[in-house]
């Protein structure tokens, strides 16, 4: 059947089971953009195309399918890229489409040209240019089995104009890739499975390290049902959040530069050391050569450049974590820990994490604190990067999987706003809540117009303390107090007014006392709410190991 390349692209979409595409149109995407006139896809048209990715980003990782974002070709390809190495940086799947100038301009400097495939090769899985509207079908199949299997993360579609307007057949849609040399590991070597198990068995001081590739395997419920049955506590990375029931006794929460310190202590007291989907990152494991100094370390992982990556490890399993900790649940004994999981809690009872309200004002960390407890824990939470980012981590109490989205790997500050969107959109009956600051929120606050247009129930919590909190935090403790260049105080806009402006309701609460009855109304309020609070302006995020030193050097509050 006769078509042209734009329309067989919708088609492959389509396919691929595609509702929702974040982006911005542009001169090279008109005869796209045609042919979504003419479909039933739904375009979410966003303020810049950074939160078109971020959108798509939260949308992968919630719906556990690959989000799509469509960006012009030149800036609109490239104000894509902050998005697309947030995605590969925490390996989220999804899909990147992006136009192109014609075949015969690439490389003639032509206007709103770019090497988008060159500049992303580093922060993808792979990157296509679509030379011929034939290749569009397979490139399309192809894009996505990559970006949602394995090790999760982006890959880039190019697409020259040329290539849309272009008459083609048409086949039924390829029910195979054709990508040479991608294998996919599932369960792991049954001999390193057997090895480790037995490793597990005769430990007595174990610690289950889980990180987010827990959560994008949905592996929670194994998860949870290995440590419960073989009695082994649970610490997560900031992504690993809610793969493990935070209300557990066996939960440590999260570990690493602001964790816990009882998980720290416990990671540095361990014998043996399960990292499940996790790589061992500087701000998990602090001074390399101290890290868990008496652990032998089992490390489970579907990618197997990352195994060892950091650390040395002793019992290697490369496979789907879903799957081999199911391997491990059919052949593994059980350790005794009872003495250990008493040294646990001992340990718990005395480093509770812990805040001061002060007399009059916001503690941040309260505020988050009655979110976990007026939403039951159960709401889908996105972030941005900063103070508050730690704060929710270690205040709200995560439940379930996939609950937790922020920018971990690569810290990209504006990350929340456009988040909750995609997130919303993935799970429309969901209670999604944005928790920001002020300074982060502000490099994406436009795409509240975009939650407005959609009318969809996001609300965004802003914790406003006048500062780029957690540099402010850094340049006091080690600094000398030298605020440089962090002070929003005189620069901040009026939050209320400007969520108003763009349709919201807009709530500024500066009162303690108000704080749980603002939440109830804006959890009741049906469209976007924008939550201001006035909060204590020099709080800092404890307990904290400071950047290098050994995970057990907790500086902790008063």
């Amino acid at each position: 059947m006769k078509t042209k390349g734009a329309k067989a692209l919708i088609k492959s979409l389509k396919a691929e089971g595609v509702e929702h595409i974040f982006g911005i149109l542009g001169g090279v995407l008109l005869p796209i953009f045609d042919e979504f006139y003419k479909s039933d896809l739904k375009i979410i048209l966003t303020r810049h195309e950074q939160g078109a990715s971020h959108m798509a980003d939260a949308y992968g990782r919630v719906s556990g399918k690959p989000g799509v974002c469509i960006g012009t070709s030149g800036p609109g390809a490239t104000n894509l890229v902050t998005g697309i190495a947030t995605a590969h940086m925490d390996s989220s799947p999804m899909v990147a489409l992006t136009g192109q100038v014609k075949s015969h301009l690439i490389g003639s400097d032509a206007f709103q040209e770019a090497d988008i495939i060159g500049i992303t090769r580093p922060i993808t899985k792979h990157g296509y240019l679509v030379k011929d509207a034939e290749e569009i079908p397979q490139t399309i199949k192809n894009a996505f089995h990559l970006a949602g299997t394995g090790r999760r993360g982006p890959v880039l579609v190019d697409i020259p104009v040329d290539a849309a307007t272009q008459d083609m057949n048409f086949k039924p849609y390829p029910k195979q890739t054709d990508i040479r040399s991608y294998k996919i590991p599932h369960f792991g070597d049954t001999s390193d499975v057997k090895r480790a198990a037995l490793a597990i068995a005769k430990s007595k001081r174990p610690v289950l390290y889980v990180g987010g590739g827990v959560n994008l395997a949905a592996a929670s419920k194994e998860l949870t049902e290995f440590a419960r049955t073989f009695k082994i506590p649970v610490t997560t990375t900031l992504n690993g959040l809610g793969s493990f029931p935070e209300s557990d006794p066996l939960s440590l929460k999260m570990l690493g530069m602001h964790g816990t310190s009882y998980a720290n202590y416990a990671v540095n007291e361990c014998d043996l050391l399960i990292a499940a989907g996790s790589r061992f990152d500087d701000r998990v494991t602090g001074d390399l050569t101290k890290f868990a100094p008496k652990a032998k370390i089992v490390h489970i992982d579907i990618d197997p450049s990352s195994i060892a990556k950091n650390v040395t490890v002793d019992y290697e399993i490369i496979g789907d974590v879903k799957l081999v900790l199911r391997q491990l649940l059919k052949i593994g004994k059980k350790p005794r820990t009872a003495a250990w999981l008493q040294h646990i809690q001992n340990l718990k009872k005395r480093y509770p994490l812990k805040y001061k309200n002060k007399n009059g004002r916001i503690a941040p960390q309260f505020v988050i604190d009655s979110l976990g407890k007026i939403t039951n824990h159960n709401a889908i939470v996105t972030t941005g990067v900063g103070q508050h980012q730690m704060w929710t981590a270690q205040w709200y109490g995560f439940e379930k999987e996939r609950q937790m989205v922020s920018s971990g790997g690569l810290g990209t500050m504006g990350f929340g706003i456009p988040a909750a969107i995609g997130a919303q959109f993935a799970k429309p009956k969901e209670t999604v809540i944005c928790i920001e600051g002020d300074g982060s929120s502000q490099m994406t606050i436009m795409e509240l117009a975009t939650a407005v247009y959609h009318k969809l129930p996001v609300k965004i919590v802003i914790l406003d303390n006048n500062y780029l909190g957690m540099v402010r935090q850094w340049q006091e403790l080690f600094f000398g107090r030298r605020y440089s260049s962090v002070h929003l105080g005189d620069i901040s806009p009026d939050f209320v007014k400007m969520a108003e402006a763009m349709g919201a309701l807009g709530m500024r609460i500066e009162n303690p006392d108000e704080v749980h009855s603002s939440i109830e109304r804006a959890l009741d309020h049906p469209g976007p709410v924008l939550m201001h609070f006035c909060v204590e302006k020099e709080e800092n995020v404890y307990p904290m190991v400071p950047a290098g030193r050994p995970i057990d050097e907790v500086i902790d509050l008063a």
